[in-house]
């Protein structure tokens, strides 16, 4: 069983060491080994935590006398390097910030450790945790462990390539644009970005811009990010933006009353989008259909009104040049492509970021009323399978688009604030993982984990991990 152990989810882990029939000793040392085996090709991993073995054992002594364990009890699990962890570095993907320890968890690390759980390893991610790709000057690129000539994703690309490949379970990601969902749907795994400010961002940096970024889980099932989703929500006291009570749900749940209604989409202003993504959004679709639920083709015309991708642009450059610019000062031979490009980048106007603005206000608009008419939308999580390192422009349905495209599918509902979901339910004709996405209305976590519950049960992928 030992070497079973990592392919495990973290739910049936924290069953089996509670029950006894594992210890947390054996999960952990399992992990390290597979860590050992498999990141020298992945560069997932790029620091490991003191103490984890020790942990692990603590962990054991406590349950064998007695003591009330956590849902986590004796779990490991990673975190991407851009959130604080106590005593272990965290070094955000650039040689500025080579060698920092905090002295603090993070609040989502420390509720994770609260539960339980056992920080085994931090993960990588692009400079500053900004970019498609998680590529850095101090510890390098992450490759895809479904085909190591392509990208894992950005920029929780470090923590999809580590649960992928079953160096953890369990982990915590930041999403800005596509974050924890891009890199989610790339390597095959499921993620969640929650609600805004459901998950304090408090001991994750950069903070800017603070209303756009989220904390999330990911994992390999469905289940696991119900879990962890439950550990980390609620607010903090500390992130102003995390107000909004652990218990309240605006979801459906569950219900016997009525189907539950959903909508979906692969164009609608968002561009073009790969055959086989649109084929597998199509797929999901007749599935849920199939199961029960009310699905119909639609359109939303906010979407098709202001070009989200335009409006986070504008929108970014405004409010990330500063910061960026202050951060790299006297340190610009340490930048990286990302920085570079936006330091490079003209100014936006006032007058543009205004009406960025009113564009982001129209887009929430449009979202308030398609659901009130739909519970779920249901659509691509990328606009490609997982792409090549190191991607430029590329052809798609006839048109030549730049990186940043793969994301105009999350960019909406990182702006707005809505949650997401992205899990895998297909398979492209070269073997690499298709994902589809699934948004509920704002604080309605319950209604997508619930219809992604329930997809899980209908997809034929049959390849749940890759062979490394």
């Amino acid at each position: 069983m030992t070497a079973d152990l990592v392919h495990r989810d973290a739910t049936e882990l924290a069953e089996l060491i509670r029950t006894g029939e594992v210890s947390s000793v054996e999960v952990v040392q399992a992990h390290l080994d597979r860590i050992e085996a498999t990141n020298p090709r992945l560069n997932a991993i790029v620091t490991l935590a003191d103490g984890a073995l020790d942990a692990a054992k603590a962990a054991d002594e406590e349950r064998a006398r007695g003591a009330a364990v956590g849902p986590l009890h004796g779990v490991p699990f990673t975190v991407k390097d851009g959130f604080d962890t106590a005593g272990v570095l965290t070094q955000r993907g650039s040689p500025i910030f080579a060698g920092r320890v905090p002295d603090t968890d993070a609040t989502g690390v420390a509720r994770l450790k609260g539960a339980g759980g056992i920080l085994l390893a931090k993960t990588n991610l692009p400079e500053f945790s900004y970019w498609v790709e998680s590529d850095n000057l101090l510890t390098g690129r992450t490759n895809n462990p479904w085909d190591l000539d392509r990208s894992s994703g950005g920029s929780s690309g470090g923590e999809s390539a580590a649960i992928a490949a079953g160096m953890s379970p369990l982990g915590l990601g930041s999403d800005l644009s596509i974050s924890v969902r891009g890199p989610a749907a790339d390597t095959g795994i499921a993620a969640l970005k929650p609600t805004h400010g459901r998950i304090p961002m408090t001991g994750f940096w950069p903070r800017a811009p603070r209303r756009d970024w989220h904390a999330g889980p990911m994992a390999r099932t469905v289940r696991d990010l119900a879990l962890a989703y439950s550990l980390l929500a609620g607010p903090d006291g500390a992130d102003g933006y995390s107000v909004v009570p652990r218990e309240f749900d605006a979801g459906l749940g569950v219900s016997p009353d009525r189907a539950v209604r959903v909508g979906w989409l692969v164009d609608s202003g968002l561009g073009p989008v790969d055959a086989e993504v649109a084929a597998t959004v199509r797929a999901a679709a007749d599935a849920l259909q199939g199961a029960g639920a009310r699905v119909e083709a639609v359109d939303i015309p906010a979407l098709q009104r202001d070009n989200a991708l335009d409006l986070f642009a504008r929108q970014h450059v405004m409010e990330l040049k500063p910061a960026v610019r202050e951060t790299v000062a006297g340190h610009e031979d340490q930048m990286f492509t990302y920085s570079k490009t936006l330091l490079a980048t003209p100014d936006t106007s006032v007058e543009d970021y205004v009406r960025a603005e009113q564009g982001l206000e129209r887009l929430r608009d449009g979202f308030a009323e398609y659901f009130q008419q739909h519970d779920v939308l249901l659509l691509p999580v990328t606009t490609i399978p997982a792409h090549v390192h190191q991607l430029g422009q590329f052809e798609l349905g006839g048109r030549t688009v730049g990186p940043f495209h793969v994301s105009s599918t999350t960019v909406p509902f990182s702006l707005t604030g809505l949650p997401a979901l992205s899990m895998r339910f297909g398979t492209s004709g070269d073997g690499m993982p298709i994902g589809v996405q699934l948004v509920s209305t704002w604080h309605a976590e319950s209604t997508i984990l619930h219809v992604a519950s329930l997809l899980e049960t209908l997809s034929q992928v049959r390849d749940r991990h890759p062979t490394l």
